[in-house]
């Protein structure tokens, strides 16, 4: 015997739909410890320039600097220091052997000697002239000869003290005339030098420092003096430096073929060290009004040929948006259309939201 069983047609259809429920996904949002990472920014109308780069390199101020020239002839026997080092000011740096400090040394005993003996010689024709022995021309001649050694010691010791004579080394000293790094060098142990021959170090403190611009023939027409500039270096590939046009050269640089044009920096925390290679960022002269939605550069999101942004309208509520670009500089993307004014988008860590939310 065959038995047939009846599901109630309700109850079958009430387990199918069940089954067919799909779960409902999780919307995401951004946290507080990811809303920390992101930079939201409001887009608005900027008018649309175009920049252009230039390449320069850091120095130091030349006219702030303390260059030491030598005032004797000699030999460097010792040096204290390397290009690049902070000096302070009295620091002995160098030491030169010359027979002038010898010449100096034995003139100031020599001197001393005569002094010596001058004013012993006026206290006895003091005494001589009380007791009425000597004349007043005898006193005033012995006072005068004191005088005269004693200009002539001072004298000595101050050519001495001039060049930091060492009497225990029989050497020279060559201090630091005042605190600063040191940003050139010219002489080491061993070396012949001579008075008045080219400065042997320089000093400078760098606390400000010039950016010294490259400018080739077919970019003169769009430079001028006091253009602000941005200036970016490999050391530092995520920061932006502020400056301005300062000086502008109007002769070609012989080796170089360019002009040359100065950029006057502080130099906050001496992030900038002479010698640095350097990018300079201008904008060329804007001949239009056109305003256009301008969005930053590190903003917008390059994907399977297509750019995209993410718009922020709040902590859930973020949507990816295709957009077409205009045109761009270096800093900036300009739209006409896919965006708004005054919507928000976010710009920094965007590619994490964006994998999120694809």
């Amino acid at each position: 015997m065959k038995y047939i069983y009846l599901v109630p047609l309700a109850l079958l259809f009430s387990c199918n739909e069940k089954e067919a429920t799909p779960e409902k996904n999780e919307k995401f949002c951004l946290n507080d410890d990811l809303k920390k990472k992101v930079t939201i920014e409001e887009i608005k109308k900027e008018p649309v320039s175009e920049t252009f780069t230039l390449t320069g390199n850091v120095t130091y101020n030349s006219d702030n600097v303390v260059q030491f020239t030598s005032l004797i002839n000699g030999v460097v026997t010792n040096t204290y220091f390397s290009l690049g080092d902070y000096v302070k000011k009295g620091q002995v740096l160098a030491e030169i052997k010359s027979t002038e400090l010898n010449g100096l040394q034995s003139e100031n005993k020599s001197v001393e000697s005569q002094l010596t003996v001058a004013q012993r010689q006026l206290s006895s024709v003091k005494s001589m002239f009380e007791d009425g022995i000597a004349s007043q021309k005898d006193l005033i001649q012995a006072e005068s000869e004191v005088k005269v050694l004693k200009a002539s010691l001072e004298n000595i010791k101050s050519n001495l003290a001039l060049y930091s004579a060492s009497p225990e080394k029989s050497v020279f000293q060559i201090k630091a005339p005042s605190n600063g790094f040191i940003v050139a060098k010219n002489m080491s142990s061993g070396m012949q030098i001579s008075s008045g021959s080219e400065p042997l170090f320089t000093i400078s403190d760098l606390n400000e420092v010039w950016v010294m611009v490259n400018i080739y023939a077919t970019d003169m027409q769009n430079i001028k003096e006091n253009m602000d500039v941005k200036i970016k270096t490999l050391a530092y590939p995520d920061e932006v430096f502020a400056g301005k046009i300062t000086a502008l050269s109007q002769v070609f640089d012989a080796e170089e073929r360019v002009l040359k044009a100065r950029v006057v920096m502080k130099n906050t925390n001496l992030k900038l060290k002479p010698g640095m290679s350097a990018d300079i960022i201008l904008n060329k002269p804007n001949t239009s009004a056109e305003s256009l939605l301008a969005v930053p550069v590190k903003a917008v999101i390059f994907d399977d040929n297509q750019n995209f942004v993410v718009i922020y309208k709040d902590d859930c509520n973020l949507e990816i948006r295709q957009v077409d670009p205009v045109t761009k500089n270096s800093e900036v993307v300009y739209f006409d259309k896919g965006i708004q004014e005054n919507e928000k988008i976010i710009s920094k860590n965007q590619l994490l939201i964006y994998e999120s939310l694809k």
